[in-house]
């Protein structure tokens, strides 16, 4: 590793074989350790709201979908930039996940270089510069920014951000030698660093990390300024010349070229505390104490710290414990203070352990936990760009050791190839868990504890594989670990309604509504649970809320809808299924119920337009073919009612309904003999049914032919 860390910084031609030799082998590394994402699966937090699942994305890039982009607070967030790359992806790529992964992936080798090229540029250390962007690329702790899709807005804001930082570099050497030249690279920093906080606000430390990078390697510090006294940008846009004369005092003026950054930071940090306060993603001091949050962030240092070295047991998400013991928190403290004091105290001869460690430790104050974000104490993607200050130290220190042993350049080689390859294989382990959900949170399971969100998720991904006797003992340990979980409780709730006990999963669906009251989902499925108890009145008022808190979700109209019918209100039940026909027109069951609703309103011939779309949209619907047969009844259209009738029978014979019209049917064009059948199974079928009603019927119908 060669010696530079008093070298100025420098872009210079020579060695650019050796610089394009090295971008090509973090682009094959990154690929050879990430190409198998591009079969890996969503996972069940976060991807359906940002990609799998989410109409406005997967209707690609238009115009409508813009606007929609910059006005959109979904999921607690404003990330106009994210949200635009997704959209991007689904025109290029479709719905599926292996096109956003491997978007993923490409962003990530991007950012390597990015990384390599930037360092390079400031120190003129090649090796160290490319020791730095392969444990970038390499790193265990960066596996969760690139294989979940939904954390795009951590790859794609940090491409940004260390694009302001080439910029702002080319700013800085150009300072005093071309103010043209300086004015474009400036602006051009200040565009680039937009983009980055458009894309997630995590790099709103950006501005102090240029204040470090002014100290070393740019060393613009106040002896180095005060030879270069004055200088000026130039904005063409407004033709303002700004002159920093001799009388402002160099370090001063380092302050003020960070202002417009700083500003852009703020109105960031601004914007997302608004947000997340509207929707209740920030911890009030009542539920997470202040005290809470100091000991949380220095245990999360201290955590942070032994996974950058010894990357073991990575999970997602570590959970909040509330308070942490004395211990770990003391351990933390140490670290922070010890290491702090030392980086000031070596600052002089050492200015990269000064840098290094003050990038680490100010880089994570967004996410330290001081305001807490959801229910989580720290995350592995957390340090996507805080790692970079413990790599750099990592790196010149390492290097200034190594050449005072005098290693043979071999033996130096053979070591650092030896830690990227050890590095690439526990990546690879780490990967291997994010091939789908249910894989993923076993292994949270296997090494944390009362992981909750865990339990939870690992249930839900069974649900959705048809295995639900062997997920209800997952939510049920969800919920026994955090009764106040809404999701746990959700899902629970849910999966008990599906196996019809209906009395339990309401239990838990109120429960979870209890805890999280504008929890749209949980309404509706809380309203479908009553609605099944023939709790009519109860139901209705879930489903009345859910359409308020979701007035965009179809499903929501539609079973609102459904309990209006049910209660003889048919007027307001064909608005809600019409609203569910507007927001979704290929909504089979709603044009099936808007068809039934007409017809009790008379309608008969708007309802067997209906009906006839829904069989259009479902020709398995027995319902659907049934209810047309009605319709062409009430038509006097007997032959076309019964083909209708027999065909709801031919997809399911039990029907007792279907048999009991088929009978009338068959009656009405005097086929008495081949009728009688039918009301007979009519008959027996709505008796074991307990549909007495219908069995009376059906018996009438017997004894009239009789």
């Amino acid at each position: 590793m060669q010696k530079s860390d008093s070298a100025p910084p420098v872009a210079v031609a020579s060695g650019r074989p050796q610089r394009v030799c090295i971008c090509l082998l973090l682009v094959a590394a990154g690929i050879a350790l990430y190409w198998r994402v591009a079969g890996y699966d969503f996972i069940s937090i976060d991807d359906h709201i940002y990609f799998a699942q989410n109409k406005h994305v997967l209707a690609g890039l238009t115009w409508r979908n813009l606007g929609w982009a910059f006005q959109t607070t979904q999921d607690a967030s404003w990330y106009p930039l994210s949200w635009l790359s997704f959209m991007l992806d689904a025109t290029l790529f479709g719905s599926g996940p292996a096109g956003p992964h491997l978007v993923n992936v490409v962003l990530h080798v991007a950012n390597g270089i990015l990384l390599f090229l930037l360092v390079d540029r400031l120190t003129g250390s090649l090796w160290r510069s490319a020791f730095v962007a392969a444990l970038f690329v390499l790193h265990p702790l960066h596996v969760e920014s690139v294989a979940w899709v939904s954390e795009r807005k951590d790859v794609l804001s940090t491409l940004f951000g260390f694009l302001t930082l080439l910029a702002y570099a080319r700013f800085a050497a150009t300072a005093t030698i071309n103010s043209r030249l300086a004015a474009r690279a400036y602006l051009g920093a200040l565009l680039l660093y937009a983009l980055s906080l458009l894309s997630k606000p995590m790099l709103v430390t950006l501005p102090f990390v240029m204040l470090l990078l002014d100290y070393w390697p740019l060393k613009r510090n106040a002896e180095c300024g005060m030879q270069n006294a004055e200088s000026r940008i130039t904005h063409h846009a407004s033709r303002i010349t700004f002159h920093v004369s001799r009388l402002i005092h160099p370090l001063l003026r380092l302050f003020l070229e960070k202002v417009p950054f700083l500003l852009l930071a703020t109105m960031a940090s601004i914007v997302t505390v608004i947000v997340h306060k509207q929707v209740g993603t920030i911890a009030s001091l009542g539920s997470v104490s202040m005290l809470a949050r100091v000991e949380n962030a220095f245990v999360a240092y201290g955590f942070y710290l032994r996974q950058t070295f010894w990357p073991t047991d990575l999970a997602m998400p570590y959970l909040h414990p509330g308070h942490w013991p004395l211990g770990p928190v003391l351990l933390g403290v140490a670290l922070v203070a010890g290491f702090s004091a030392t980086a000031l105290w070596l600052r002089p001869r050492r200015p990269y352990l000064f840098v290094g460690w003050f990038w680490f430790l100010g880089t994570l104050v967004p996410v330290i936990g001081l305001l807490q974000w959801g229910s989580q104490s720290m995350a592995d993607r957390f340090m996507y760009v805080p790692s970079v200050g413990l790599f750099i130290a990592l790196a010149w220190g390492l290097g200034q050791m190594l050449e005072r042993c005098r290693l043979p350049r071999a033996v130096v080689g053979l070591a650092t190839a030896l830690v990227l390859v050890a590095l690439a294989l526990r990546s690879r382990d780490q990967l291997s868990y994010w091939h789908d959900t249910e894989a993923l949170f076993l292994h949270t399971i296997k090494v944390t504890t009362g992981n909750y969100v865990a339990y939870d998720c690992v249930g839900s991904a069974l649900v959705r594989k048809g295995k639900c006797d062997d997920a209800l003992p997952f939510l049920s340990e969800s919920v026994r670990l955090q009764p106040r979980y809404p999701e746990g409780q959700y899902d629970l709730g849910t999966a008990l309604m599906n196996k019809g006990r209906l009395e339990e999963a309401t239990r838990h669906l109120a429960a979870a509504v209890r805890n999280k009251p504008g929890f749209a989902d949980a309404h509706i499925n809380l309203g479908k649970a009553l609605l099944q108890q023939d709790k009519l009145d109860q139901a209705l008022v879930h489903l009345r809320e859910a359409v308020r808190l979701t007035p965009d979700d179809p499903e929501a109209h539609y079973n609102l809808g459904t309990v209006l019918l049910m209660q003889a209100k048919p007027d307001e039940a064909i608005a809600c299924f019409s609203q569910a026909l507007r927001l979704k027109p290929d909504y089979s069951e709603a044009h099936s119920n808007l068809g039934i609703a007409l017809m009790r309103e008379g309608k008969l011939g708007e309802g067997a337009a209906h009906l006839s779309a829904a069989l259009r949209l479902n020709p398995a619907n027995p319902d659907a073919h049934d209810n047309l047969g009605l319709a062409l009844l009430e038509l006097k259209q007997p032959r076309e009612a019964a083909d209708q009738f027999a065909e709801a029978l031919r997809i399911k014979p039990d029907l007792p309904g279907a048999h009991y019209h088929l009978a009338l049917a068959l009656v009405q064009q005097n086929k008495t003999k081949e009728a009688l059948p039918h009301a007979q199974k009519a008959r027996d079928l709505a008796l074991a049914a307990g549909q007495s009603a219908l069995a009376a019927k059906a018996e009438d119908l017997l004894k009239q032919q009789h």
